[in-house]
């Protein structure tokens, strides 16, 4: 891609050397080398971002399931069907996670493989609590619901500490903006009587 631009601003400004070729090089170079992280470290974030949004839910979906009677397998299944209509991704997530368990791998590559897709926290806590799950035979219908009650108390708890980071964001903008502006309406008219009643005061006393 810089490389093209390079070309391509070779075309349009043929006459285009020296020092000034330089720097247009130096800075389609940096933009190569740099541009593509950041726009995928913020795909990644926004991923990120709706998994954890949506995987409380997702939990309660499976915690259902569970308790129904289904299988590990079959609730991943359904959960992954239920899902779509929230959050493609986590629905995207769950169903290579079942298309790995049909192909034939266990169920802690899978669910190792979905942590380490992932990178969120959550879904790393749930893989690991339902690898130990089958490898000990233990239940995981009350696990799960806990689960699923601790990220929601955190999800809760994270949107109160953005919504307490709120004021002190607008603290900038309403000292630069908004007080300036109140300011000159404020005092505005008594500057212009003021200084009505002060020029024929000057006037006279010259």
């Amino acid at each position: 891609m810089p490389a093209a631009l390079f070309f391509l601003l070779l075309h349009w400004q043929p006459k285009l050397a020296g020092s000034a070729l330089l720097l247009c090089l130096c800075l389609l170079a940096t933009c190569g080398y740099y541009l593509p992280n950041l726009v995928l470290t913020r795909l990644a974030r926004q991923r990120q971002r709706d998994i954890v949004d949506t995987f409380p839910d997702a939990l309660d979906l499976m915690t259902v399931c569970v308790e129904a009677g289904l299988g590990m397998d079959a609730a991943l299944a359904r959960v992954a069907a239920e899902i779509a209509l929230k959050s493609t991704v986590v629905s995207e997530e769950l169903t290579l996670v079942t298309l790995e368990l049909r192909a034939g791998s266990n169920k802690e590559t899978a669910l190792r493989n979905l942590a380490m897709r992932t990178g969120v926290e959550d879904v790393d806590i749930l893989a690991t609590m339902l690898i130990q799950a089958e490898r000990f035979g233990t239940g995981i219908g009350a696990s799960l619901r806990v689960l699923s009650e601790q990220l929601r108390t955190r999800r809760r708890q994270g949107a109160e500490e953005q919504a307490a980071k709120i004021s002190l964001k607008l603290l900038f903008p309403l000292i630069f903006f908004i007080f300036p502006s109140l300011l000159v309406v404020l005092m505005g008219p008594a500057i212009l009587q003021i200084y009505r009643q002060l020029l024929p005061a000057m006037a006279n006393a010259s």
